[in-house]
């Protein structure tokens, strides 16, 4: 059964896309702050910021906090599926490709995530509508990449590989979170995903790259902040109030409208100029998003 899209209010419409320029400026603070901070200590400094924010949160509303090992341990795997891993995996790549790309290529974590959920879940299945989407969402990211990349392997085509992973990453820890966090309030869901990552990520990061010195100026200062504060644990609370107000098919358009506000951001503050195959990319991703959703279609036959 094909689940009701629930109508878009005023309010709905102006958290979504308060939201997505959040999102869409975390690729601008994250070359910003890469400028002065190795990427695995950038990645374990956000994760350890957002985790002391979401966990003031929980104990501000006074929401339980479960004792289950089993609990923490599903915790421990979406926190690297879904924060450490994909996080790591962007943030390197951000080294190598501009973070308008990076913002293009991470729009096809819808299309990936409908994808694993159809492999995972019985109601969830590749209608022919959905199918469609998903070819002309991999032919966008197929496009932004560029022929190039398939042909030869350099630190460019790895980057831009990189953030598919991160997608990947993404699909899975959707998957992983609807079949064992769904009974948990979602903030804390939120809180204890993030502590996960955040256990796995600091140590490592400490033993790469070594204790950071924390002497950075305020501009790499304030680009962390945001990014832990707002991009990441403000961002999960915004989520959540977003998904009860519109319904999981209606934040499709978030992701639609973060990588116009990655590229838009890069261009004007970074000088960034991507090639004409990215815009054509994002275009067929966008496209294939649409597709997915449905209303478009819905839209156009009901006025035939």
């Amino acid at each position: 059964m094909t689940p009701v899209q629930k109508s878009v209010s005023p309010r709905a419409w102006a958290e979504m896309i308060l939201l997505a320029c959040i999102w869409g400026a975390s690729f601008l603070s994250t070359a910003v702050i890469l400028r002065e901070v190795g990427y695995l200590t950038a990645v374990a400094l956000r994760l350890s910021g957002a985790v002391v924010v979401l966990w003031a949160y929980v104990a501000w509303r006074g929401l339980p906090v479960p004792r289950s090992p089993r609990v923490w341990g599903a915790f421990l795997v979406m926190g690297v599926l879904n924060n450490a891993l994909p996080f790591t995996l962007i943030t390197w790549g951000q080294l190598h490709i501009p973070s308008g790309l990076t913002g293009i290529l991470n729009a096809s974590t819808a299309v990936f995530g409908v994808v694993v959920a159809a492999i995972v879940f019985a109601d969830e299945r590749l209608r022919p509508r959905k199918l469609i989407g998903v070819a002309l969402g991999f032919a966008g990211a197929a496009t932004a990449i560029g022929v190039g990349a398939l042909r030869e392997v350099n630190l460019t085509s790895l980057a831009q590989l990189a953030l598919i992973g991160s997608s990947l990453c993404y699909a899975f820890a959707g998957a992983w979170g609807r079949a064992k966090l769904s009974g948990l309030q979602p903030q804390v869901a939120a809180a204890g995903m993030l502590t996960g990552a955040a256990i796995v990520m600091a140590p490592y990061a400490i033993w790469a790259e070594g204790v950071p010195s924390l002497d950075y100026s305020l501009q790499v200062w304030s680009a962390l902040l945001y990014l832990s504060v707002l991009a990441t644990a403000a961002a999960y609370l915004l989520y959540y109030r977003v998904l009860a107000m519109a319904g999981s098919g209606n934040l499709l358009l978030v992701t639609l409208m973060v990588a116009p506000i990655a590229i838009l951001l890069g261009a004007v503050v970074l000088g960034e100029a991507l090639p004409p195959r990215a815009y054509v990319g994002f275009a067929l991703l966008a496209a294939g998003l649409l597709v997915i959703d449905g209303r478009i279609l819905r839209v156009f036959r009901n006025r035939v």
